[in-house]
């Protein structure tokens, strides 16, 4: 589990680059339409949970339960606000996806692992 939570946070600081840039163009086409939207600041949102997501899972992969059940938690807090906030910004419906299964995948490898070793 150590080696995947590396990787899931090396893929989430790369990400965050493309998120970051994609929600800077998606926030200034918003402006630029006046349509009232945040799907631009929503994604910047989205992509700052996940870069902090992937810096406590990447900080904390080799200890206990408390670090991985944190950086789950940012990831499934930024797929919340990414979800609710997508409006016509389609792609961040696809990246709060991806947030949601490293949640996911975050907090139930935790749990299975605790489990087995008692």
């Amino acid at each position: 589990m150590k080696t995947t939570k590396l990787i899931l946070s090396i893929i989430s600081m790369i990400l965050f680059v493309i998120i970051a840039l994609q929600s800077c163009a998606a926030g200034f086409s918003n402006t630029l339409q006046e349509n009232g939207e945040l799907g631009g600041t929503a994604g910047l949102m989205l992509g700052i949970c996940m870069v902090i997501a992937a810096i406590v899972g990447m900080v904390t992969r080799k200890g206990g339960k408390g670090g991985a059940f944190t950086a789950g938690g940012f990831y499934l807090a930024g797929a919340v606000i990414g979800y609710v906030n997508a409006g016509s910004y389609a792609d961040l419906k696809i990246w709060s996806t991806v947030s949601l299964a490293f949640g996911i995948v975050f907090i139930a490898g935790t749990l299975i692992a605790a489990r087995k070793n008692g």
